[in-house]
């Protein structure tokens, strides 16, 4: 969140109008506020397992901001139809593997269980399937000798920084090709 905010400046497409979280205690909250940027938070934990209910709350909090898209980085709570479908085509992830490969959790790990040569990162539309809509960039990094999850992580986690930014201002100019990158 901090890099996307961060490559928003003055000729960037693009601007960061609101950040939210679901917790009022977030750390991204008040790096968000300390690079000016409007804040908010909805706990989703009064909701119970009513998803829908939360994002409800989610939608009219947002509403006032009138925004055109939302970037997700961090926000760990899996989103039903019932709000993707009111931001179909205007939603962004990134998610720490080169999907299709590795949907869901622990993804550096399961790399490397994998025997995979190569990991990275992946930016794409969010659908209604988790971690499945269409692919908008990617980055990689070798898997050295020795790696851990943890090592394996703090270099794909640097390609995360540069990718998403680069395909945050393609997608805000309205290019949808996907884009490489290689460490």
């Amino acid at each position: 969140m901090v890099r996307l905010v961060e490559s928003m400046t003055a000729d960037h497409p693009a601007e960061p109008i609101v950040v939210l979280a679901n917790s009022a205690d977030a750390g991204g909250l008040a790096k968000a506020r300390a690079l000016g940027v409007a804040c908010e938070a909805v706990d989703h934990r009064p909701f119970g397992k009513d998803r829908v209910a939360f994002e409800t709350e989610l939608l009219k909090t947002l509403a006032p901001y009138e925004l055109d898209m939302i970037c997700l980085a961090g926000f760990m709570r899996v989103l039903t139809d019932h709000f993707i479908r009111a931001w179909d085509g205007r939603m962004l992830n990134i998610h720490p593997s080169l999907l299709p490969k590795y949907k869901g959790l622990h993804t550096h790990q399961r790399a490397l269980d994998a025997g995979d040569a190569v990991a990275g990162c992946s930016v794409h539309e969010v659908t209604a399937k988790l971690d499945d809509g269409p692919i908008l960039g990617q980055a990689t990094v070798p898997i050295l000798d020795g790696d851990t999850a943890e090592t394996l992580a703090e270099r794909v986690l640097v390609q995360e920084h540069l990718l998403y930014p680069t395909v945050l201002r393609s997608y805000a100019l309205g290019d949808r090709r996907p884009i490489n990158l290689s460490s």
